[in-house]
């Protein structure tokens, strides 16, 4: 091998590439020794930019295309080498290479619930999960705010940076939004518009295109879940009252009677207590509303008690209330029935 040709493969001639692995968004030429012929040529694929470096600041950027490099259509290089007339030399300059094919079913979601801000619930705790699609928009933006000088940048690596981007952005989407957590949990279309127009904003920050963003489920942390079941219960279980908390308090009222009913003394005691001239639903009614001490309570307390008995009631008046009770569905007929037959043995001795 003769000196002039170990010379010649110093030079390059042809500058391209093959996207030969999947998920490589960055790619920089290996130029190690080597320098780019005078008149080489340039070749970007569709779907992909072509990006000249010059000691870390980028020049002139190269669409799809077959380019001829020369100091006419590298005018930015040019002018950072202070090059004063057209080179007839080779050139040295680091060329990165950008995918920008659409990156499509890439998976979103929360590790750990996030906290948002709700008109309905004040502070809640979500989980959710979908889909998203994205590309590189701005090779040279890109460049300066993400990938830099590395040799290669996968989509591995972009997305560990889009996770925490995609969160911060839900969050701070949801929480200013209008529209409860709720009415979006149910129309998954609007929650995914919703943070898809903030995502945009901050996507193009760095360069990247947002083009599809889908949630694909979305769920509360089992214990907050489990109050919401509640509230839903009560909401069925109240009558559908116009006030959603008195129908809460109802609820809360006619649950906590199996419970008693299985404690010592059950309903019996509940009825003794009757017979001491305090209302069985006053007795569970005023816990509940002394303990939550808000205004919309006090209507349900006055409509849910009942009136103190006298002293020398009877047992039919205190059948007659629990019967009422009954009726009302704030008591079964069993727990009625048990009542009754605790009253009338301590009645016959």
């Amino acid at each position: 091998m003769g000196f002039g040709s170990f010379i010649k493969k110093q030079f390059i001639d042809v500058l391209q590439w093959n996207e030969d692995t999947e998920g490589v968004l960055s790619w920089r030429f290996p130029m190690q020794d080597f320098e780019i012929q005078n008149g080489g040529m340039l070749t970007v694929r569709e779907s992909q930019v072509a990006v000249f470096v010059n000691e870390g600041v980028v020049a002139d950027v190269f669409g799809p295309g077959n380019h001829k490099l020369t100091t006419n259509n590298l005018p930015l290089l040019t002018n950072l080498k202070n090059w004063d007339k057209l080179f007839d030399s080779p050139f040295k300059s680091d060329v990165y290479f950008f995918s920008t094919r659409i990156q499509t079913g890439r998976k979103w979601g929360t590790v750990q619930p996030i906290t948002i801000r709700d008109k309905d619930f004040d502070m809640i705790r979500v989980r959710a999960f979908g889909m998203y699609s994205y590309r590189i928009a701005d090779a040279k933006k890109f460049f300066t705010e993400i990938s830099g000088t590395r040799d290669i940048y996968t989509r591995d690596d972009v997305e560990e940076q889009l996770r925490g981007i995609t969160l911060a952005t839900m969050a701070s989407s949801l929480g200013g939004a209008n529209v409860s957590f709720l009415d979006m949990a149910a129309n998954q279309a609007l929650m995914a518009q919703q943070i898809k127009g903030e995502l945009v904003k901050s996507f193009e920050k760095y360069g990247l295109g947002l083009d599809e963003f889908n949630v694909g489920s979305v769920s509360l942390p089992e214990e907050l879940q489990a109050a919401l079941d509640e509230r839903i219960s009560a909401g069925m279980k109240g009558g559908l009252s116009a006030d959603k908390m008195a129908g809460f308090t109802k609820y809360q009222v006619a649950s906590s009677i199996p419970l008693a009913a299985q404690n010592e003394g059950g309903l019996a005691g509940l009825g003794a207590g009757l017979a001491a001239g305090v209302g069985f639903g006053q007795v569970m009614t005023q816990g509940l509303v002394g303990a939550m001490a808000t205004p919309a309570a006090a209507p349900v307390a006055a409509a849910v008690a009942a009136p103190a008995a006298p002293a020398a009631e009877s047992i039919e008046d205190r059948l007659g209330k629990l019967k009422g009770l009954m009726d009302k569905g704030l008591i079964s007929a069993a727990d009625y029935d048990s009542a009754k037959a605790e009253m009338l043995k301590k009645l016959i001795g």
